[in-house]
């Protein structure tokens, strides 16, 4: 199933319904008065979330939820029946933007979680409800209320706690398969994992916890080359992000530059978030996580070459570096560890 994590969609809320103009008129009764009903309201457009969805696909095609308009009042002071409110499912971690504003009208985080998108409108008033005592017999009724009409905008944010980013082919989806159940797809050659992949890990006394394997990063995807950046969004709700480097011999670049490649198109991706929020008067809620740097592949290399590595990055960035291969598992535990300990905190 393809991954989709973004939708516009045109929403209408229904049109209340007409309030009615009637009068009693049954035998022996003269001169009854009125008793023309209220008209129903309209229907509400509701999302709500839930863990059996996982991608946006069903919005791919369909570009407008449209929920029922209340029906009309009619003698006897019957009141219409209101319009049914239109339920539709949506992914835990959906975003909800009003597409013009950008302003957030709701964020689902919680299975189970409801929110009213577009309101229907109020049905209008019967006549019986205009009698007066120098009114006696109106024959006029209400137009019910028109129901919101919006555009908004759905975006997909997984919710896990950790997030792998870093270059193609920097041993992401390796990792995640070693580490969890996760099957993501692994290859020989750049871009293999195009959509995010999410795993369930358990180690010792640790909580689970989830990682995320996103799309590789490379020079100018804030500027849409190779992937782009637009899958950093679900990095967003990480409380670590995992930067792997990988240190095999086939590299062109040090780790120190490529690692410095994606420091700069994430920094880049922050500071675009947050600038859209500021220009339109809104908080940003976007915040870099906390940062764990692994270099991954070092089965490929010997000690020494490891060794100078892992000086050189540590006396630049003063960030501690974990070495770590997925192959034969060397430092894999402690890694697990280190953010077992570092989420649990």
């Amino acid at each position: 199933m393809k991954f989709i994590d973004e939708a516009i969609l045109e929403v209408i809320a229904g049109h209340g319904g007409k309030g009615c103009v009637s009068f009693r008129r049954e035998k022996y009764v003269p001169r009854g008065g009125p008793d023309g009903g209220n008209g129903g309201r309209g229907g509400h457009v509701i999302l709500t979330a839930t863990h059996n969805m996982s991608t946006l696909m069903d919005f791919r095609y369909k570009k407008e939820l449209a929920a029922e308009v209340g029906h009309k009042g009619m003698g006897g002071q019957c009141e219409g029946r209101c319009g049914m409110d239109l339920v539709v499912p949506v992914p835990v971690g959906t975003v909800v933007y009003d597409n013009e504003t950008n302003e957030i009208m709701i964020d689902f985080t919680i299975d189970g979680q409801q929110g009213i998108i577009a309101k229907g409108g109020r049905g209008g008033k019967g006549n019986a409800f205009f009698v007066t005592s120098t009114r006696q017999t109106p024959r006029f009724a209400q137009a019910g209320e028109e129901g919101e009409k919006k555009t908004v905008r759905l975006e997909l944010k997984l919710l896990a706690d950790v997030g792998l980013i870093g270059c193609p082919n920097a041993g992401k989806s390796t990792f995640l398969s070693v580490v969890s159940k996760a099957r993501p797809k692994i290859a020989d050659y750049p871009f293999t994992t195009v959509e995010p992949c999410l795993g369930v890990v358990q180690y010792g006394d640790c909580s689970p916890f989830v990682v995320a394997d996103l799309p590789g990063l490379i020079e100018g995807a804030h500027e849409g080359r190779g992937m782009g950046d637009r899958f950093l969004k679900h990095a967003e709700r990480t409380r670590i992000m995992l930067h792997m480097i990988s240190v095999s011999p086939e590299e062109e670049t040090t780790p120190l530059e490529r690692y410095a490649v994606i420091k700069k198109e994430v920094a880049s991706y922050y500071r675009a978030r947050e600038q859209a929020a500021t220009g339109l008067g809104t908080e940003t809620t976007a915040a870099c996580p906390r940062e764990i740097v692994v270099f991954s592949k070092i089965d490929l290399i010997d000690a020494a070459t490891l060794a100078e590595f892992v000086r050189d990055f540590t006396r630049t960035t003063r960030s501690e570096v974990v070495p770590v291969s997925s192959a034969t598992g060397k430092n894999v535990a402690v890694l697990l560890k280190m953010i077992g300990q570092a989420l649990n905190r």
